[in-house]
């Protein structure tokens, strides 16, 4: 085991500093190599070599580009199917159906077909099911009404995988049926024309890490080239495929799936297209939000996101997915405005769930997995609260409201753990009534009488996948800074190894023995500070929602006690400055 870094075994939440990608001369060699190369600041070269970025590939990963990394559709199976019953429907002129879930993945899934659709000329008719009396996934109710109303064909988006008997049910009754989704399939296939996933067990898993919007930007591209084989662009204009990046980008970040490969093109160039505002219904979410910077991937993640997901939470269920396919800006105001206001609507209610969930889970001791129930949760905030739990405690977390005995329950996890597959083999055994999800995240149904034993499953699972990892939590260093090294010109310089994620993580770096001088609290429970070196520099810092933790606790009280502060860096360009702030992770006593 190497060192840890500044000998910090144990900060103040509990975790040992170490090096990301580990250290010495290796990481040292190949950092200084890729920076000599290159023509790139020395830092920036160790932060690629820390992130296990061979020589040669550095060029690749700085500058992610589709034409690079975006694979012939035709390598998914049954792309090819897909893309012929879409042809037919359009040249036909039979009206889509779509399907889609409820989330930022099944709303940005929607609005790339709907958009590409309509510039095709094509008529599209949208269904997006409501969270609390239709549930998760497609329904027979929901199909045949799309096919009354006049869909020849309906794909289900972002969901479909694993439902058997309901896409049997409507195979049955003569609809045609499309799946484009990315969850965890299971050994059956269900009954549809085509289903293209590139994590059914037949595929080779290389690009099973994309969000189904991802997965749908392919079904488009696949589209489009059998279209323009049959000569359907001849009279019209075709297309532009690139205009649909930004909703790509906002999904992807969205559903927490890894920002690696064709990914992180989806989301560099996702972002510089949104950059140009040219999609109103984000344009106007935008604005609701108060963002008026270029916006990265934060913003999509914790601006932009959960005002989408808001309308599926405790709104209806297709204000995101109208807002993103709009090209009215009036009616993208509109909605963009409601969807502001379920979000705060939505962290009332998360709040109040969210103290009786802390409580539960304070109970649970070193349990390998969370599992906390309420009667009466809502069902939209349970995904949240168990994030918050998941952060909280460093582990899989699952949280279940309950309604007349039956609970609805959602889930996330840590990298270690395949939460998805741990559902999906709990739903097989007969625990739960419905299960499914990928690595990061699942949701479930359960009865009431099950949840000592899905407890019982979980816990097994987890703790056998968890087996010979180190029992210590770590937190991940990439560099020491004092204070008055944290500059604008910095940022912009790290800012060249992004797009940031899962897979590729922020840049997090640690001062050393630094004074926290100013320390309050802001908003409802942040604490924010300044950090002052030995040579008098000052760096501005905030940790967010951390008021009631240790790490809030050590920040209002350190005193003239010098810390060890471990954050990330943003820009503070407030009023067109170039200051910098420090978001803080984690802080550990120097003199310990």
């Amino acid at each position: 085991m190497t060192a840890a870094v500044l000998g910090v075994e144990r900060s103040v939440t509990g975790r040992r500093w170490q090096a990301r990608g580990g250290e010495g001369l290796a990481v040292e060699r190949l950092g200084l190599a890729i920076a000599q190369r290159y023509g790139l600041p020395e830092i920036v070269g160790r932060l690629i070599a820390q992130r296990g970025i061979d020589l040669d590939d550095v060029e690749r990963f700085l500058e992610p580009t589709l034409k690079a990394e975006l694979p012939d559709p035709s390598l998914l199976k049954d792309m090819d199917a897909a893309a012929a019953r879409l042809a037919d429907a359009v040249e036909r002129g039979e009206p889509i159906g779509l399907f889609a879930d409820y989330d930022v993945d099944g709303a940005t899934s929607a609005a790339v077909m709907i958009r590409y659709l309509r510039a095709a000329g094509a008529a599209t008719l949208l269904h997006i099911p409501d969270r609390i009396d239709e549930g998760y996934g497609p329904n027979l109710p929901a199909l045949q009404g799309l096919a009354t109303a006049g869909a020849g064909v309906v794909a289900c988006l972002d969901c479909g995988i694993l439902a058997l008997e309901t896409l049997g049910e409507a195979a049955a009754a003569g609809i045609d049926v499309l799946v484009f989704d990315h969850h965890l399939a299971g050994p059956e296939l269900p009954a549809a024309v085509a289903v293209v996933n590139p994590n059914r067990l037949d595929e080779s898993g290389v690009y099973g890490h994309l969000a189904a919007c991802g997965v749908t930007f392919l079904v488009a591209v696949a589209l489009n080239r059998e279209l323009r084989r049959r000569g359907w662009f001849r009279e019209r204009a075709e297309p532009d495929l690139r205009t649909l990046l930004d909703l790509v980008a906002l999904g992807t970040v969205c559903d927490v799936v890894p920002i690696a490969g064709l990914n992180r093109a989806y989301v560099a160039q996702g972002i510089r297209v949104m950059s140009g505002r040219g999609n109103p219904g984000l344009a106007a979410l935008a604005d609701v939000a108060k963002l008026d910077r270029k916006p990265d991937p934060y913003h999509l993640g914790f601006v932009l996101g959960p005002r989408i997901n808001a309308g599926g939470r405790v709104g209806r269920a297709d204000l995101g997915a109208r807002l993103l396919s709009t090209d009215d800006p009036v009616e993208a105001a509109a909605l963009a405005v409601e969807l502001d206001r379920y979000n705060d609507e939505r962290r009332t209610i998360e709040a109040t769930v969210l103290e009786a969930a802390i409580a539960q889970a304070e109970g649970q001791g070193d349990a390998a997995a969370l599992l906390v129930v309420g009667e009466g949760w809502h069902p939209g905030v349970v995904g949240i609260v168990a994030s918050r739990l998941k952060d909280r405690f460093r582990r899989p977390a699952c949280v279940v409201g309950f309604d007349n005995g039956v609970g609805k329950g959602s889930g996330r996890s840590v990298p270690e753990v395949q939460l998805g597959a741990a559902v999906i083999a709990a739903q097989q055994s007969g625990i739960l009534l419905k299960g499914g999800g990928h690595a990061m995240a699942a949701g479930f149904t359960l009865a009431i009488d099950q949840v000592e034993a899905f407890r019982a499953f979980l816990c097994e699972r987890v703790a056998a996948d968890l087996a010979g990892i180190a029992a210590t939590a770590t937190l991940s260093v990439d560099a020491a800074l004092a204070p008055a090294g944290a500059t604008g010109a910095l940022v912009r310089t790290v800012d060249r190894i992004g797009p940031f994620g899962t897979g590729n993580s922020e840049p997090r770096f640690v001062f050393p023995a630094v004074r926290v001088v100013g320390a309050g609290v802001v908003g409802e429970n942040h604490v924010r500070c300044a950090l002052v070196g030995a040579d008098g520099g000052r760096l501005k810092a905030i940790a967010f929602r951390a008021l009631d933790g240790e790490l809030g606790t050590a920040l209002l009280k350190a005193g003239s006690t010098p810390l060890h502060v471990a954050g990330h860096l943003r820009a503070d360009d407030f009023r067109g400055g170039d200051e910098v702030q420090l978001i803080v992770d984690d802080v550990a006593w120097a003199s310990a």
